[in-house]
C-alpha cells in the first residue's frame, strides 16, 4: 500500500503554490511580471510598495519558483518564471470571477462600467485590422513594458503624458487603447480622456499578455517616432 504520509507530503508541495500566492500583493506582482521584466524598486512603485516588502515577497515566489531573476550589472531583474506561471495567474482570476460576487463588484468600482466604453475583443481587433482598417493603436503602459512587448504598429503614450501628447493622434482616426489586461485601469481611464476630447476610442477588451498568449504576435523595443494608422491610407 503506498504510503500515507508521502502522498501527504506530495500534495504539500502542491500547496506551497497556493500558498505563495495567498497575498493579494504577490498576484499583483505575478500581473506586472507578466508585461515583462523588472527590478524590485520599479516593481515597488508599480504596486505601491516600499522596496523592502516588494523584496520580501518576490523571495516567497522565488522559493517556489515563480519568479526567476536575472543580474543586470548591480541590478537584479525578475521575470515570471514560465509562461505557465501566467496561465496559472489567468484561471485563478477566472475562478475567482466565476465563484465571487465580490470580484465583479469591485471590478466594477475600480474600472469603472466598462460596458459603455465599447470593448473590443482581440479577435475582432485582429480582423479589423486585417481588413485593413484605419486604426490607430495606442499603449498607455510604462515605457518599460511597451519595450519589453507591444501590439505591432502600437505607439507607447503612458497614460500619465497622454493629456499632453493628445496633438499626437491622427485626427478623425479611431483610438484603440490597451494595457495590461482586463483588470488594469489605465487603457478605461486613457479611452475616457480621450471621449472627452472628442476622439473616437475603445479600449482592447484584454491586454498585452493575453494578445501574446493567444499567439498573435507582438513587437518589440523602441517606439515609432509617430502614431501611425495601422491599415487603410496612411
Amino acid at each position: 500500500m503506498a504510503d500515507r504520509a508521502l502522498k501527504m507530503e506530495l500534495f504539500d508541495q502542491f500547496a506551497r503554490v497556493a500558498q505563495a500566492l495567498a497575498s493579494g500583493r504577490r498576484v499583483e506582482i505575478v500581473d506586472v511580471l507578466a508585461n515583462g521584466e523588472r527590478t524590485v524598486e520599479e516593481l515597488s512603485s508599480q504596486v505601491g510598495l516600499s522596496v523592502a516588502n516588494t523584496s520580501q515577497h518576490l523571495q516567497v515566489l522565488k522559493e517556489v519558483s515563480l519568479v526567476a531573476a536575472t543580474r543586470d550589472g548591480t541590478r537584479v531583474r525578475y521575470r515570471l518564471a514560465t509562461p505557465a506561471v501566467y496561465q496559472f495567474w489567468v484561471a485563478l482570476r477566472s475562478l475567482a470571477a466565476e465563484r465571487l460576487p465580490g470580484v465583479e463588484r469591485l471590478g466594477k468600482a475600480y474600472l469603472g462600467a466598462r460596458e459603455e466604453l465599447e470593448p473590443v475583443s482581440r479577435e475582432e481587433l485582429l480582423a479589423r485590422l486585417r481588413a485593413g482598417e484605419a486604426l490607430v493603436l495606442v499603449d498607455v503602459r510604462p515605457i518599460e513594458e511597451y519595450q519589453a512587448a507591444h501590439l505591432p504598429g502600437a505607439v507607447s503614450i503612458p497614460l500619465d503624458e497622454l493629456e499632453q501628447r493628445l496633438r499626437e493622434l491622427p485626427p478623425g482616426r479611431e483610438v484603440v487603447a490597451y494595457c495590461r489586461g482586463p483588470y488594469c485601469a489605465y487603457a478605461p481611464e486613457a479611452v475616457r480622456t480621450l471621449r472627452r476630447r472628442g476622439f473616437r476610442a475603445h479600449q482592447l477588451a484584454d491586454g498585452l499578455p493575453e494578445w501574446a498568449a493567444a499567439g498573435y504576435g507582438v513587437a518589440r523595443g523602441s517606439e515609432p517616432n509617430e502614431p501611425a494608422a495601422i491599415g487603410g491610407n496612411q
